[in-house]
C-alpha cells in the first residue's frame, strides 16, 4: 500500500499543478489537490519504515477521507456540466471531481488493505 499511497500522492500533485496552470495561475485554491498529494506522498514514504507503517497508513487514510469530504461536492457539479448545464468555474468542478474519484478508490483500497491485514494477523 505504500507504493499506492505515493502514486496517489503524485497523481494529486499533478492534478493540482495542472489545475493551477489551466486556470491561468490566478487561483491558489487550484493547488489544494497538490497539498493533499504532498501529504499522502510524504506519509507513503514514512510508511516504508516497518515500525512506522501502521500509524503512517492510518494517517494517510485520514488525509484521504478529509480530501474526499472536501472534494465530493464537485461530483454533482461535474454531472451537471457533463449533461450540458452551465456551471461556475468548470475547471474547478472537474478538478474536484477527479480528486474525489481518485480518493474514493484510494480509501476503498486502504480499507481493503486494513481488513486483509487484520485477517492475516488473526490467522
Amino acid at each position: 500500500m505504500t507504493g499506492t499511497t505515493i502514486a496517489v500522492g503524485i497523481l494529486l500533485v499533478a492534478l493540482g499543478a495542472g489545475s493551477y496552470l489551466v486556470t491561468g495561475m490566478q487561483s491558489p485554491t487550484a493547488l489544494i489537490p497538490a497539498a493533499f498529494g504532498m501529504a499522502l506522498a510524504g506519509l507513503g514514504l514514512v510508511a516504508r519504515n516497518e515500525r512506522r507503517r501502521k500509524h503512517a497508513m492510518h494517517a494517510a487514510v485520514l488525509v484521504g477521507l478529509l480530501g474526499l469530504g472536501g472534494s465530493a461536492r464537485g461530483l454533482g457539479g461535474a454531472l451537471r456540466y457533463l449533461s450540458g448545464e452551465s456551471v461556475a468555474r468548470p475547471a474547478a468542478v472537474l478538478a474536484q471531481s477527479v480528486m474525489a474519484v481518485v480518493l474514493i478508490g484510494y480509501v476503498a483500497l486502504c480499507i481493503k488493505s486494513f481488513l486483509d491485514a487484520r485477517r492475516n494477523r488473526a490467522a
